[in-house]
């Protein structure tokens, strides 16, 4: 059985608008024929209702199931909104921020990594992070099992300098690999970017199932003036055997297959 998700983050509808795409993407949905979506958060620009919204039409607009985390602009940008209704909006429009998919061959856990007191850094609670540990332990023994995130644990090469890493990635790394976690995916950086641990990481308990580390390119443009910033998306496909990470980028006509890397499961 194959596994296909279909990997998209920063809209930020509301400001860079996503939608010139939206045709190419519909095109590359019917010939990939994913089984699920994943939306790594900023998908609102100021944490609007309206944004959200916005948002959440385009993303049932591409006539998939569809499972989303919100990112740090998916919240109110103005005080005391900020702390006294962080999350309000997006739970009356996506729901949970922190939702789970659960298939024969496809275990999604998304995760919270937003903290309403930093405008760019992430972290996950103890308890939110024991949380989805469990939560990956679901369906059967050989599902792909991934974690969806806004916030990157491997930072690609360009220019992310400003956007740190999720705090502590070192421990939640450790932590995700004991629950079984193969393939974690965020985004935040606006940049497309794939490692395997072992490629960065000497592993001393042996060898072990791989985990795969991914973030998507931005598919809106919040920052026009950056003229040569990559719009675009990832795509995961699985087997028994492998993980496939494919890299899609907007030429301003079509999406273009741009990158693709293969990994041993075990």
């Amino acid at each position: 059985m194959t596994a296909r998700v279909l990997h998209l983050s920063d809209l930020h509808m509301g400001h860079g608008e996503a939608w010139e795409p939206l045709a190419a993407l519909g095109e590359l949905i019917a010939d990939l024929q994913p089984e699920l979506l994943v939306a790594t958060g900023d998908m609102a620009h100021r944490g609007r209702r309206t944004e959200l919204e916005t948002a959440a039409t385009l993303l049932r607009g591409l006539g998939l199931p569809f499972l989303a985390v919100p990112g740090n602009h998916d919240i109110p940008f103005t005080l005391p909104a900020r702390f006294t209704r962080t999350f309000t909006e997006w739970e009356h429009v996506f729901g949970t921020t922190e939702p789970l998919h659960a298939a024969d061959g496809l275990v999604v856990v998304g995760l919270n990594s937003v903290r309403p007191w930093r405008q760019q850094g992430g972290a996950l609670a103890d308890e939110r992070l024991a949380h989805g540990m469990a939560r990956l332990q679901e369906g059967p023994p050989d599902a792909l099992r991934m974690v969806a995130l806004h916030h990157h644990l491997a930072a690609p090469p360009w220019r992310a300098a400003r956007k740190r890493p999720l705090s502590h990635r070192n421990d939640v790394l450790r932590a995700l690999v004991a629950a079984g976690a193969e393939l974690v995916v965020g985004g935040h950086v606006h940049q497309g970017g794939v490692a395997e641990r072992r490629e960065f990481k000497v592993l001393e308990e042996g060898p072990r199932r791989a985990l795969v580390l991914a973030t998507a390119p931005g598919l809106g443009r919040p920052r026009p003036q950056r003229r040569d910033e990559a719009r675009g998306l990832n795509v995961y496909e699985a087997d028994a055997e492998s993980l496939t990470v494919r890299t899609y980028a907007w030429d301003g006509q079509a999406l273009l297959e741009v990158g693709r890397r293969t990994f041993a499961r075990t």
